[in-house]
Parts: C-alpha cells; sequence; structure tokens
C-alpha cells in the first residue's frame, strides 16, 4: 500500500509512521519504502520497522528499476508500506507526471490510502475526495480508503464517515487525532532518531479496519519480480572503497551501497567526526552529504581533514556529493575545513537549489541544498570553470585533479557506467565473474 498524501504537510509521514509502529506491534514484519529522493524519512522507516527503508522514484530511477527493487525487497516480508512524496499528483511536471506518488502507484500497481487533514473540515472533504478518487481510476490507480489526520472528536469522524459513505466514496481505514504529535524538523527535513525519541502513536491512532490494513499491505509484487542477475564482470572487483558516514555524512542510498558491493568492490565506513583517516588501501572514497555545518566546530579539529587533504594530493580519487563537497572547501561559515578544493561555503537562510539533475551520460541524482558555494582564487588562478559534470541545470561542480565534487546525491544504479567511472573502474575490467 502507498500511503498518499492531499498536499505537503498534511500528515503523511507521521501517519506513514503510526501506521508502522501499529502495524509492528502486531507482529508484523514490514519492508517500508519512500517514494522520492529522500533521506531523513527513510531513517524513521528504519527505526520503527528494524529494516532498511528503499527509496522509490520513477524520475530518478526510472519505471523498471522501481519495479524490481520493489519486487526483489518485498519477498519474505508480511507486509510493505510506502511512503508518498508531496501530494498524490505533485511530479516533475504536470499532474501525476513521474517522480508523483501517483505515478509510482501505477508503475507498481499497489492500492493507495490516502492522508487527508480534516481540521475545520467537513463537507468539503466529499468534492476534495471526489477529484482525487476520479484522477485516480482515470490512471488505472485504485484508492482504497482515507487516512483522516487531525480529526477533531468522535462526532468529527461520524459524521465524515457518513459522508463518505452517502457519496460512495473510501471509506475510512485509520484516523488520528487533531493533538497527535509531531517530529520536530529542521532546514533540508525531519530531525534525526538518534536527536529525539520517536512519540508513541498508539494513544492517538485508530484503526478502523484491522483485516483491511493487513490485506492492503500484503505483498502482491510477483508482477514485478526481480530477475535474474548474470553479471559478467565486476569492475570494482578488488577495489577498497571509503564510505564516510557518522551524523555529518548521513546522507547516503541504501541502493547505493548495495550497488557497490554487487559490483565487487570492499566497502569500509571511516567518521570524519569521529577523527579516523581514510582508511588503508583505498581505492576511492565517497564522501555523502548531510550536515556538516551542524558539527563545523568538530570537524574543523577532525584529523580526517588532514587525511582527506593528503589522500587528494596523493592523486586519490574523491566523490564528493552535497556536504562531503563542503567538507573539502575551505571553510563552511568561515570554519576551516580540508582545503582540497577552491571554494568555501556560506549557509542562507532559505533553500538555494531543488530538482532532480541528470548528466549527459544519464546519471541521475538530486540537489536539494540551504548553502551557496563561494568560488575562491588560488595562486592567482579562477578554477570556477574546471567542472566535473555536464549536467544541462543545476549544479555542474568542481573537478580538480581526481576529486569530482557537487551538490548532487547521485543514484549510482541509474546509470552503472557513468557511476563506475566516479570511482577510477575501467569498465573492461574482467577479473571476476559471477552468476547469481
Amino acid at each position: 500500500m502507498l500511503i498518499a498524501g492531499t498536499h505537503s504537510g498534511c500528515g503523511k509521514t507521521t501517519m506513514t509512521l503510526a501506521l508502522m509502529q501499529y502495524l509492528y506491534r502486531h507482529g508484523q514484519c514490514l519492508v517500508p519504502f519512500k517514494a522520492g529522493p529522500d533521506f531523513l524519512d527513510t531513517m524513521w522507516h528504519g527505526a520503527v520497522c528494524g529494516h532498511e527503508s528503499w527509496n522509490l522514484d520513477t524520475r530518478m530511477m526510472g519505471k523498471t528499476l522501481c519495479q524490481t527493487t520493489f519486487a526483489r525487497h518485498c519477498a519474505g516480508a508480511d507486509g510493505c508500506l510506502i511512503e508518498g512524496v508531496m501530494g498524490m499528483y505533485d511530479g516533475v511536471s504536470g499532474v501525476s507526471g513521474e517522480g508523483s506518488s501517483a505515478h509510482l502507484a501505477q508503475t507498481l500497481d499497489v492500492a493507495v490510502a490516502l492522508v487527508v487533514s480534516v481540521r475545520g473540515m467537513s463537507g468539503s472533504l466529499v468534492p476534495l475526495l471526489e477529484g482525487f478518487v476520479f484522477r485516480a481510476k482515470a490512471m488505472g490507480v485504485r484508492i482504497a480508503g482515507v487516512l483522516l489526520n487531525h480529526v477533531g472528536s468522535s462526532n468529527h469522524l461520524r459524521l465524515l464517515q457518513g459522508l463518505l459513505a452517502e457519496h460512495r466514496l473510501p471509506p475510512v481505514l485509520a484516523w488520528m487525532q487533531k493533538h497527535a504529535p509531531t517530529l520536530p524538523s529542521r532546514h533540508l527535513g525531519l530531525q534525526r532518531p538518534e536527536e529525539v525519541k520517536l512519540p508513541e502513536f498508539g494513544d492517538y491512532l485508530h484503526v478502523l479496519d484491522h483485516e483491511a490494513l493487513l490485506q492492503l499491505t500484503r505483498p502482491t509484487c510477483t508482477n514485478h519480480t526481480a530477475p535474474l542477475i548474470v553479471r559478467e564482470s565486476q569492475p570494482l572487483y578488488g577495489r577498497q572503497i571509503a564510505i564516510a558516514r557518522d551524523q555529518a555524512c548521513c546522507f547516503i542510498y541504501p541502493a547505493n551501497v548495495q550497488w557497490l558491493r554487487e559490483q565487487g568492490a570492499e566497502l569500509v565506513f571511516f567518521s570524519p567526526l569521529r577523527g579516523e583517516p581514510v582508511p588503508e588501501r583505498t581505492a576511492a572514497v565517497w564522501l555523502p552529504g548531510g550536515y556538516p555545518e551542524l558539527y563545523a566546530d568538530e570537524l574543523a579539529m577532525s584529523p580526517t581533514l588532514t587525511s582527506l587533504r593528503q589522500y587528494a594530493a596523493a592523486d586519490g580519487i574523491i566523490l564528493a556529493e552535497c556536504g562531503g563537497m563542503m567538507l573539502l572547501g575551505t571553510a563552511i561559515d568561515h570554519v576551516p575545513m580540508a582545503g582540497v578544493l577552491p571554494c568555501a561555503f556560506e549557509m542562507q537562510p532559505t533553500l538555494v537549489a531543488l530538482g532532480y539533475r541528470q548528466t549527459s551520460d544519464g546519471l541521475r541524482g538530486h540537489e536539494f541544498h540551504h548553502s551557496h558555494r563561494v568560488e575562491s582564487v588560488i595562486g592567482g588562478q579562477q578554477h570556477a570553470g574546471m567542472t566535473a559534470f555536464d549536467v544541462p541545470r543545476g549544479d555542474r561542480g568542481i573537478r580538480l585533479a581526481n576529486v569530482r565534487a557537487s551538490y548532487i546525491h547521485w543514484y549510482f544504479p541509474s546509470q552503472p557506467e557513468a557511476a563506475l567511472r566516479c570511482f577510477g573502474a575501467s569498465l573492461c575490467h574482467k577479473d571476476h565473474h559471477e552468476t547469481s
């Protein structure tokens, strides 16, 4: 089941987490998914379900990769729950375009439960829902039920249920009281699970049809059976990829880690916040994004920055994304960083850039940040024109020697050949063969 919303801010994430808690308490082994290029919601999914949450995005991944990813991770689960993105029909462009929750539901052939915030609403629920149902039917998508948020009272609930029944609209599957707790946010989204305690939603969530909920979340992705994977070569076989991973570098798509392993890479993790150096025998470093600006003072004192500077000076291969790129700059808000790249970074009060990105050779990703890069002059030479990626819109980044850095978070499986080049792999490497 995909949990969609009428709009951003209707309580989609709160309702999703509440239902995950409910299903977990009822003994369900639940595999979570998140529509869109999100990192923070997936962390909360994992905290509740005890399972990795996987991104599904028809724009960033394409339809086939969404289908096979869904089928692969649904296998063996009691239930699968997908949290949608924005409003149900909000995508890259138009109504229900690529990247929208509706397009994903259509692609995966899953039912939708629609979250509606009904604070101050009664009869208006009917035309609102009629429009959503009409558009869904036109796409071949089924809205199986409604999840009401911000319900004022039991009388309010009965009024709304009566209206839905009278107009033959999908029934209420569950509802949340108007005073239910919410999760605190900051720039870029929710705070992380290790920072705040997950509220217990059991006193506020009321499931009206337990059996229907179990039936809707039960995996039915047999139409998208994951194909047999046959790999003639593993281009990264025998190569050690070092990945920065801690609170400052935490924006990591699980699929990217899985993909690197499938290419034969040996993965090791290190923490800039703990001052860990680039591990020995490292063939390439991946610096994911995250929140380096929250830990700038600690990072400024970290021996990791010296290690990264030495690694880059020795022509080491580095792929740096957003916050990872900020680590390599000269400063974040005037706090010194590694100084590998000839630029500094300044945090801004509002969002600087947002959107999908794609290189000329097909590698896809997403850009979303509140900082601004300030190019600088080193040794009398301006390096702003040394771009790392050929993208028609968005940040083209900086490339110096073997360092590629930009604001874009890449989804490696979207274009394996291009992603392999970021890690210095030779596409004709055939030292190892595997069939699975």
